[in-house]
């Protein structure tokens, strides 16, 4: 038997695995890890090093890359992202900028943490380095700097790619080197809805407004990866974050990062393993799962609609969460305010017309959150 029949007959047993264990105690059901930031000890674990598809969870790379490059003064917050015409190719979810459009790198944060828009990704990234290639580049080396070795990135949005994969132990790295050395971006995850023209844009993550301490992260989906999040919350002066990978649904994902978290901060560091010194261990370490068979067929998303309501909603029936009792604070975004000369890319390609005012647009739902 080859390696790739076995790899495929691994994947299909996890999946069935995935099946079996139901949304009760979902926290068991894929790879997860929870860390507190401040010591950098593990506080809980599963399959940390099981490769996955990151989907959106990319996108914290991506401003990571960002928020470095701000670091070493190549950009500002206020220099300006070109929508190319590469960009706008992408699909959903994204902002439908048509070509040329500009805004600064301060709101293309804010929208990729939001909206998860894939165009606004690309042009990010098409901006800092140059091309999609350069800033793919960018992104790996600051993996490697973080000691993220299970990890690969082609993309800056996360729109599935077999080349690009992770784990949760090197999400759970990045998300702490984040929150560590970039405290005075703590804010951009933490936002709860952006204005964007006429469109009310909410933050996928549902745990912001309802997990006492959340404050905020990120969340991916695409078909391969399933319902990912990073998730982090502050709790008397403790801050931890739980990376979840492979949930069926969103609630269920929220539910799962909830139940971490609690789990997290009713438990001592004292005397855990570091993260930074983990080594890897477990099976399907250099196979990456592909959950389509989960969360794509028409079987699936039938079981998912069953367990909504008429309007299409399902309650997070999680004890560590409330309702979302109050307004959202809501943050307005659009094109221009931008300040500096164009990034390199647009500067020299011949057919970038003049920025354009903010658009009208219907917003779409689709993978990326």
């Amino acid at each position: 038997m080859g390696w790739r029949m076995r790899a495929q007959i691994a994947s299909v047993l996890l999946i069935a695995a995935i099946v079996a264990a139901g949304p009760v105690g979902s926290a068991a059901a894929g790879p997860h890890i929870v860390v507190d930031v401040g010591s950098g000890r593990v506080l809980a674990e599963s399959e940390p090093f099981r490769r996955w598809f990151p989907a959106s969870l990319t996108k914290l790379m991506t401003v990571f890359v960002a928020f470095r490059a701000v670091k070493a003064r190549e950009i500002t917050l206020k220099s300006p992202v070109v929508i190319s015409a590469n960009a706008t190719k992408e699909p959903p979810s994204k902002m439908g900028y048509p070509r040329g459009s500009v805004l600064t790198v301060d709101n293309a944060i804010k929208i990729l943490m939001v909206k998860s828009a894939n165009d606004v990704a690309t042009a990010l990234g098409e901006s800092i380095a140059g091309s999609e290639r350069a800033f793919a580049a960018r992104m790996n080396a600051e993996a490697r700097r973080l000691g993220m070795t299970g990890t690969n990135w082609v993309n800056a949005h996360g729109l599935h790619s077999d080349n690009q994969y992770t784990n949760a132990h090197d999400m759970a790295l990045l998300a702490t080197a984040i929150r560590k050395e970039f405290p005075q971006y703590d804010s951009y995850f933490a936002i709860e809805a952006l204005q964007a023209g006429k469109a009310r844009l909410n933050n996928h993550n549902s745990l912001i407004g309802r997990f006492d301490g959340a404050d905020g992260m990120k969340t991916g989906y695409t078909c391969p990866s399933g319902f990912n999040l990073a998730a982090s919350a502050q709790r008397r002066g403790k801050r931890v974050v739980a990376i979840v990978l492979g949930a069926e649904s969103v609630e269920e994902r929220a539910e799962t990062a909830a139940e971490l978290l609690a789990k997290g901060f009713s438990r001592s560091s004292f005397g855990a393993k570091r993260l930074g010194t983990m080594r890897p261990y477990g099976s399907m370490l250099t196979t990456a799962t592909n959950m389509r068979p989960v969360i794509c067929t028409k079987a699936a998303r039938k079981e998912r609609l069953a367990k909504r309501d008429a309007q299409g909603r399902r309650v997070i029936s999680s004890p560590h969460m409330s309702e979302f009792d109050r307004p959202r604070r809501v943050i307005e975004v659009g094109l221009g305010g931008t300040e500096g000369p164009l990034p390199i890319s647009a500067a020299s390609a011949s057919d970038i017309p003049i920025p354009t005012p903010r658009p009208d647009y219907t917003p779409t739902r689709a993978e990326g959150g």
